[in-house]
């Protein structure tokens, strides 16, 4: 049990996630069409309810197998920069016209630097425009370029009258699964893009779900050389269970799937699976948790840092003496903020 300090800091996390009220459980829907969409297809056209657990698993193992062709789509051919915002196509589209324009705010150094460096940033679940917006601004008066990408369903990308980001991580367990395999697509684009600007020494930045994404972009990814993980966990699924900011998520699937089952459901992407990707990748990696997390429980995080060492992926550690919301809270956001750039500034 913490003591007074991490009692007081868990209760602020719960108030601050009290704050949003735009959280209802939704129906579970297993998202069969999503997953038709992705290069792994081979699903029956019809799928008995008694065999639907089953068959989703199958079809992760067969996107575990084929990991590179999951995390791959065409190029991308019609970027187009207007004044600091990139925009473009995304090369995995959900078929939905808001999300499938990606967006992502570009922040250069002036003057350029002789060494180009740049940083593709992704915020975490249900940050709005200015999400991440003042690091992006730090890094750019260190002379380090900055890519601000917005997730699929966030922000401009969000459709009329969704409230929040629900469809990037909800009860549709397809639509989760191709939310995380379009960021992944659209953050390799994003690359591309930084490649024909001459930026050769490029790294990630992800937070809470975006360091989910970072961490599959960059299992997949030889060209991402400096990675971020600003709260970390081995398993999605296991967050959505066990996290204060998915209890509804949970609820929604309470008395239908288990733990085990949402876990199996969900494996195609979890990072568990692709940390043997990066072991002998040529890579550094600064891994944050926060002590008192009731989303991305300590636990998790601690697992997913045994697997770093076990499997002698070079890696840096550093806790933070918050919760997962408190992490974007005074002071605790410049001690975050702080650990970030200066990883990024010594490696990049």
């Amino acid at each position: 049990m913490p003591g007074w300090y991490g009692r007081w800091i868990q209760r602020w996390e719960r108030e601050l996630v009290a704050r949003d009220r735009d959280r209802f459980p939704r129906p579970l829907e297993w998202g069969w069409e999503w997953l038709r969409r992705t290069p792994v297809n081979g699903l029956p056209d019809r799928i008995p309810e008694t065999a639907a657990l089953d068959c989703l698993r199958e079809w992760n193992l067969r996107a575990l197998s084929r990991s590179p062709e999951f995390f791959s789509a065409p190029a991308v051919r019609d970027f187009e920069l207007r004044g600091h915002w990139l925009q473009f196509s995304s090369p995995a589209p959900s078929g939905d016209p808001a999300n499938d324009q990606v967006r992502a705010r570009w922040f250069e150094p002036q003057p350029r630097r002789s060494r180009p460096r740049a940083v593709i940033v992704l915020p975490q679940w249900n940050a709005d425009a200015e999400g991440h917006v003042a690091l992006c601004r730090g890094l750019q008066r260190l002379g380090i370029a900055a890519l601000r990408l917005s997730l699929p369903w966030h922000d401009a990308r969000k459709p009329s009258g969704l409230a929040r980001a629900e469809y990037a991580v909800d009860a549709n367990l397809g639509r989760t699964i191709h939310a995380a395999r379009q960021a992944v697509c659209d953050v390799r684009a994003c690359l591309d893009w930084l490649q024909s600007q001459g930026y050769e020494d490029v790294g990630i930045l992800g937070t809470s779900l975006g360091s989910c994404y970072a961490l599959l972009a960059s299992s997949h990814e030889p060209r991402l050389k400096v990675n971020v993980f600003n709260h970390v966990s081995p398993w999605f699924g296991d967050v959505v269970w066990t996290g204060l900011a998915t209890r509804h998520v949970r609820d929604s699937l309470a008395g239908q799937l288990n733990r085990e089952q949402l876990r199996a459901s969900w494996m195609a992407i979890s990072p568990a699976h692709y940390l043997p990707r990066m072991a002998g990748a040529r890579k550094h990696n600064l891994l944050i948790y926060a002590r008192y997390d009731l989303t991305f429980l300590p636990e998790l995080s601690r697992q997913a840092l045994a697997e770093f060492k076990r499997l002698g992926i070079p890696h840096e550690v550093r806790v933070l003496p918050c919760g997962h919301n408190t992490t974007g809270q005074t002071p605790f956001q410049w001690l975050d903020g702080y650990w970030m750039v200066q990883f990024l500034r010594r490696w990049l």
